[in-house]
């Protein structure tokens, strides 16, 4: 069927596993998994040498097991759909909101030449949240753009109407610079330990990053917020 991964590949035992480790029923969204070693799985990264940040990035959720970091569905038949990242997925309240759909939204608008969201939980952080964590978008304008009320306004509408009240940010804010792998991928997951107090150089490595010091904006941020 279109859009579909009809069958697990040779010498993959892949599986779709609920937040407590348990095997999710065919037709239910999990955590895509990898229960025993597979002939392409890396032994390591490039300068851990003990071996923690494969460890942190990898087996923390599922001790034993790698953790993929996407949404997959499998059919009785065992073919399988993937639905996207799970590490760029926001839960906010109970309800999934992906992240690809506010960039899709957001950086329509001429004057947002980048965008970066994420969610902050309640937990241990000052969100007045109510349960539902802190959503913050940060948006890099596009030259000579500035982030003024209106300009607030008409992105908040438009994510209420082309997706929904829940995705209308807590905050919107400037920031000079996403942050992004060489290979064009956002730092969402790292941005988000920083705000919520991580050093910049434990969540991510610096020759990895387009801009190396682009994290350092953040962390300025987070070492500047209270609670």
């Amino acid at each position: 069927r279109a859009g579909e991964i009809s069958c697990r590949l040779l010498g993959c035992a892949v599986e779709a596993f609920d937040p407590t480790g348990e095997r999710c029923p065919p037709g239910e969204t999990g955590e895509l998994v990898v229960t025993k070693p597979m002939p392409s799985m890396p032994v390591g990264f490039w300068g851990d040498a003990d071996g923690s940040k494969l460890r942190a990035a990898y087996f923390d959720d599922f001790p034993g097991v790698w953790r993929h970091g996407d949404w997959v569905t499998f059919d009785d038949d065992g073919s399988c759909i993937i639905t996207g990242r799970s590490d760029a997925t926001l839960n906010r309240g109970g309800v999934r909101l992906g992240t690809s759909d506010f960039y899709a939204v957001v950086e329509g608008f001429d004057e947002v030449a980048d965008s970066l969201v994420v969610h902050l939980d309640d937990e241990g952080h000052d969100t007045g949240g109510a349960g539902l964590g802190t959503l913050v978008l940060y948006v890099q304008l596009a030259d000579g753009g500035t982030l003024d009320d209106a300009l607030v306004s008409r992105i908040r509408t438009a994510l209420r109407t082309e997706l929904s009240p829940r995705h209308v940010p807590d905050r919107i804010e400037a920031t000079p610079s996403v942050p992004r792998t060489l290979s064009g991928k956002k730092l969402e997951v790292p941005v988000k330990r920083i705000l919520q107090g991580a050093r910049a150089d434990d969540v991510a490595a610096r020759g990895a990053l387009a801009d190396p010091g682009a994290l350092d904006w953040y962390a300025a941020k987070a070492a500047s917020t209270p609670g």
